[in-house]
C-alpha cells in the first residue's frame, strides 16, 4: 500500500513503526459552530482510511483531539452571551451527533485539549529549558528562527514565510513569526493556573501534548485538512522535535483538500458553508459518504446539488441490491473474495476511492441485471456488500426488523391480489413516512430500502 506524504511530497510505501500496530492522529474540530460538509470530507476520508487499514489486518489506534479552548470559542461566548462550558458542550455535542449520523465510528479516543493542561505546561517548560521559548507580559512564545527545520512541511523558507491564520502579531514578540504557547488571562476568558500566571494554552501546543501522552515523540500517521499544514502542523513539528531532539515527529503526513461551493472554499469565516445537518435533511448519510469517496481526497473539489443527487441514486441502488439478498447466508468463496478485492484494490494506490467507486458501480450494474439471485449468487453478493460496508459504510439498512417487514410486504401483496388498492397504497405511504420504500412489479412487491 502506498500513500502520499506531504512532508516528502511523494508516494511512500506504508509501513508501521511497530509492525501491524498503527498510531494515527487526526486534528479534530474547534467546537465553536456546527460542522459543515468540508469537515465531513476530512472526517469521512480518515474514517475510511482507518477502516481499510483494519481490513488489511492492521491494529489501528485512532486518536482525535477536540479543541475546546481557542480564540474563536471565546468570540462565540461573547456573541451568544454564554459561558465557555455552555459553548463547548453545545457544539461538541453537535459534532458527536453528526459523526454518528455519518457513520463515522472508527475513532478510538477523543481527547479534549483542556483535559491535558498539566501535559501542555510540561511541554512549554521543556521548550523554555531548550532555549526555544520565552515569556513576555502577555504570554509565552516559541522562537521560530531557533528551530532550523521550520517550514519543511509547507516547503517554505523561514524568510519567505508570512504570518498566517491564528498567528498573533504583536510588538511583544521577538519575531513576527513567533507563535504563542501560553496566553495570559484577559478579563472574561476561561483560565488555568501555570508557572506564567493564570491563562490558557495556545492552539498548536494542545495537539503535541496530547499525541506525546498517547504515542510518545514519534508515531505513524498524522492527518488533517490541508489548511492546517501552515501554521498548525508546521508548528507541531517544531514543538515536538524541539522538545525531543528527534525527527521525524511522524512517518506520514496525510492531508485532505478543500471542498468548494461554486469554486470558493467552504468555510465558516466566509459564511458559505453547508452544514452536515442541512444536507442530511434531504439526503442519506450513505449518499454523503459516497459523494466524499467519489472525489480525490487530496484535491480541491466542488460541491453541487447534482453531485449529491447522483450519490443518492448510487446509495439507493446499493440498498436495493442489499435488500434483494436479505435473509440469505453469506458465501465466502473464490468469486466473492475476488469481487471484493477488485473493488478495494485501488485503495492500495494512495486511497484512490474514486476508482473504487467506479468498480463498485460496475458491480451494482452487473448484479442488478441478474435475472435470478438464487443459489450461490445471492450469498456471494451479500458477502461482497458486507465487506464493502465495513470499509466504506455505504450500505443502508432499515431499522425495522426484517421479519416484520416481510409480514407487511406479504399483507400488501395480498391486498393488491384481491384488488384492495386503497389498503395497498396506505401501507406503501406509511412505509414511506418511515423511510422504507418498496418496489412493485406487475404481480408482486418487494422491499427496496
Amino acid at each position: 500500500m502506498q500513500i502520499y506524504d506531504t512532508l516528502t511530497s511523494s508516494l511512500k510505501e506504508f509501513k508501521g513503526i511497530n509492525g501491524k500496530r498503527i498510531n494515527m492522529f487526526v486534528c479534530g474540530p474547534t467546537v465553536n459552530d456546527r460542522p459543515h460538509l468540508g469537515h465531513a470530507k476530512t472526517f469521512i476520508f480518515f474514517d475510511v482510511l482507518a477502516k481499510y487499514l483494519r481490513h488489511k489486518g492492521y491494529h489501528v489506534f485512532f486518536l482525535m483531539n477536540i479543541t475546546d479552548v481557542e480564540d474563536k470559542i471565546i468570540t462565540k461566548m461573547r456573541e451568544e452571551n454564554l459561558q465557555w462550558e455552555e459553548i463547548v458542550t453545545r457544539y461538541s455535542g453537535e459534532f458527536f451527533l453528526n459523526l454518528k449520523r455519518l457513520r463515522i465510528d472508527s475513532i478510538n479516543y477523543f481527547a479534549f485539549a483542556t483535559d491535558f493542561i498539566p501535559e501542555i505546561i510540561g511541554q512549554i517548560k521543556r521548550l523554555i529549558e531548550n532555549g526555544l521559548a520565552y515569556e513576555t507580559d502577555d504570554g509565552v512564545y516559541f522562537k521560530v528562527r531557533k528551530f532550523k527545520g521550520y517550514g519543511k512541511l509547507s516547503h517554505q523558507s523561514v524568510d519567505a514565510l508570512v504570518s498566517g491564520a491564528r498567528v498573533d502579531i504583536n510588538e511583544r514578540k521577538e519575531d513576527p513569526l513567533d507563535f504563542v504557547l501560553w496566553k495570559k488571562k484577559k478579563e472574561g476568558e476561561p483560565f488555568w493556573l501555570s508557572p506564567w500566571g493564570e491563562g490558557r494554552p495556545g492552539w498548536h501546543i494542545e495537539d503535541t501534548a496530547i499525541t506525546e501522552t498517547f504515542f510518545g515523540p514519534h508515531y505513524d500517521l498524522h492527518g488533517g485538512a490541508s489548511d492546517l499544514i501552515f501554521p498548525h502542523h508546521e508548528s507541531e513539528i517544531a514543538q515536538m522535535e524541539g522538545i525531543s531532539g528527534k525527527e521525524p515527529l511522524v512517518n506520514y503526513w496525510v492531508h485532505t483538500g478543500h471542498l468548494n461551493v461554486e469554486d470558493v472554499k467552504m468555510s465558516k469565516s466566509l459564511k458559505n458553508f453547508i452544514t452536515i445537518e442541512e444536507v442530511l435533511k434531504h439526503y442519506w448519510p450513505e449518499a454523503v459518504r459516497i459523494f466524499v469517496l467519489s472525489i480525490q481526497y487530496r484535491g480541491t473539489s466542488n460541491y453541487s446539488e447534482k453531485s449529491i443527487k447522483d450519490s443518492q441514486i448510487i446509495a439507493e441502488k446499493i440498498s436495493l441490491l442489499h435488500h434483494r439478498v436479505l435473509g440469505m447466508e453469506q458465501i465466502e468463496n473464490e468469486n466473492s473474495i475476488m469481487e471484493t478485492a477488485k473493488i478495494l484494490e485501488p485503495l492500495d494506490h494512495d486511497m484512490n476511492t474514486q476508482e473504487a467507486m467506479v468498480r463498485l458501480i460496475d458491480f451494482l450494474k452487473r448484479m442488478l441485471g441478474e435475472k435470478s439471485l438464487q443459489g450461490s449468487k445471492g450469498g456471494e453478493i451479500k458477502f461482497v456488500l458486507d465487506q464493502i460496508d465495513q470499509v466504506f459504510g455505504i450500505v443502508r439498512s432499515t431499522h425495522i426488523p426484517n421479519e416484520a417487514l416481510n409480514l407487511i410486504i406479504k399483507e400488501r401483496n395480498a391486498a393488491r391480489k384481491r384488488g384492495d388498492y386503497a389498503t395497498a397504497d396506505s401501507i406503501r405511504n406509511e412505509l414511506n413516512e418511515l423511510g422504507v420504500k418498496i418496489e412493485d412489479s406487475s404481480d408482486i412487491s418487494f422491499l427496496w430500502w
